[in-house]
């Protein structure tokens, strides 16, 4: 069955570092910010660097991909949405990972502290 992995978690978590060790296809919004290697964040182009992202999905759950692989913060349950429909349009499983920073990693994005304490409390746990 094909699989649709979405990680979650705060700047730092180990979201990206995972993704990568998980498979080939793999997708976040940062990389939209990427310019020869180097990041340059715009805050104005965060909703063109999600839209990039579902599209870059979508296309590789186009092409039958067997794992794609999307490592956003996902700090809210409607942020993921978008996701699960691609993945019942496309006939992909989901699975949600909460990654955790309990191995000392660092924000290489630099996200300010008070942001980070936003995005913490925002962070929703869907339980059973």
């Amino acid at each position: 069955m094909k699989e649709l992995i979405l990680l979650r978690g705060l700047p730092g978590s180990g979201k990206s570092t995972l993704a990568k060790l998980l498979g080939d296809t793999y997708f976040e919004a940062d990389m939209y910010f990427m310019e020869d290697g180097i990041y340059n964040f715009d805050p104005s182009g965060l909703k063109d660097a999600h839209q990039w992202c579902r599209k870059s999905v979508e296309t590789a759950m186009r092409r039958g991909e067997d794992k794609v692989i999307v490592s956003n913060t996902f700090t809210q349950e409607w942020e993921m949405k978008p996701y699960y429909e691609l993945a019942e349009k496309y006939g992909y499983r989901v699975f949600s990972i909460i990654v955790e920073n309990r191995h000392g990693g660092v924000n290489e994005h630099e996200v300010p502290d008070d942001k980070l304490e936003i995005m913490k409390n925002r962070f929703e746990i869907k339980l059973l």
